[in-house]
């Protein structure tokens, strides 16, 4: 029996025979699947398919407890089959705010973003979620070499070009843990934030773990999917660290140090989503992220012109991609 039977004999279990069709709702880049869930009346449900042992419903359900009940708007889940994989949640609509986003509108949607960004971040406790630790950001940063030089640009690296990026990685790493730690999202960004009301819904947060403190800024501003010039950045950062200074937020006193560890937070991200990209297409079959390469690049390209610290790597980033080496302001 296919999964998507099994998901439909399911449903007829948990709606009680009533009768519904499914929609592709969303294709996840894990193997999760989702479908929207119509029913005569013309409601609509959310189906998760989370096939084991690829994927582990337990993480959702515990970390939507926790945005609930810190008061922020997540799917409520009605149904669950942890042991096959299998969710039944609310919908919170058909837009998200990528698909929506523009000049005019950017800065009330970031404010939503970022008010609700705070609130997740004052209900953190250390011991609830999974730490963010040493092991956890090198194994991401290990993404880079192993599937987006090694696969992707087809190059192995020689001695010195791995002393480099062994070095850059540990520099990287020392400046993340300095941070203090809250709840981290992990994919905080416009494709996982709805349209909806109370604003915003919010997806996508099964991975959540407790880290720095700018890793979910650095998400939603450093978008995977869509970028914005430096000055709109620059002010939705400032935006975020006044409203959490006033909260009482655990953000560096001088606002220049909160935007460096934004910046080295950034990093430790592009470099490990440049890695998931070019995995997801060589190993999982799915070529449509690869196309966002280069704004990761760009983005990676950008921080290390800006600190002498890693100008060894971009040099060799120069040097893999067979371009003039780059010189600019360093802090």
């Amino acid at each position: 029996m296919s999964r998507l039977d099994q998901l439909n004999d399911w449903l007829a279990q948990v709606l009680q025979g009533k009768s519904h069709h499914l929609t592709t709702a969303s294709a996840d880049a894990s193997f999760r699947r989702y479908f929207r869930v119509h029913l005569a009346d013309g409601t609509t449900l959310i189906a998760m398919d989370a096939p084991p042992p690829q994927e582990d419903c337990a993480p959702f359900v515990k970390v939507a407890a926790l945005f609930q009940e810190a008061g922020l708007n997540v799917p409520n889940i009605l149904a669950q089959d942890l042991e096959h994989g299998f969710l039944l949640l609310s919908d919170l609509g058909t837009q998200t705010f990528l698909d929506v986003l523009n000049e005019d509108n950017a800065d009330a949607l970031f404010r939503d973003a970022i008010d609700a960004l705070v609130t997740w971040q004052l209900a953190s406790k250390p011991g609830v979620l999974p730490v963010y630790d040493e092991a956890l950001l090198r194994r991401e940063l290990a993404l880079f070499p192993d599937w987006y030089i090694a696969r992707h640009l087809n190059i192995e690296l020689n001695d010195t070009q791995r002393n480099v990026l062994e070095n850059a990685f540990s520099t990287i790493v020392r400046y993340n843990l300095a941070q203090p730690s809250v709840y981290v999202h992990r994919d905080y960004m416009p494709r996982n934030l709805m349209v909806s009301t109370p604003s915003p819904g919010i997806l996508d947060f099964q991975d959540a773990v407790y880290g720095p403190i700018s890793y979910d800024v650095a998400s939603l501003f450093k978008d995977a999917f869509i970028s914005w010039k430096e000055e709109r950045v620059l002010d939705g950062v400032i935006r975020y660290w006044e409203k959490a200074r006033k909260a009482g937020l655990p953000v560096a006193a001088d606002f220049g140090d909160f935007y460096r560890d934004f910046e080295w937070m950034g990093l430790q991200r592009h470099l490990k989503v440049l890695g998931i990209f070019a995995r997801i297409n060589y190993r999982d079959g799915k070529p449509k992220y690869l196309a966002d390469t280069p704004r990761f690049m760009n983005y990676v390209r950008a921080v290390c012109v800006r600190y002498g610290e890693l100008k060894p790597l971009l040099r060799l980033l120069d040097e893999l991609e067979k371009r003039e080496s780059q010189f600019g302001y360093t802090f």
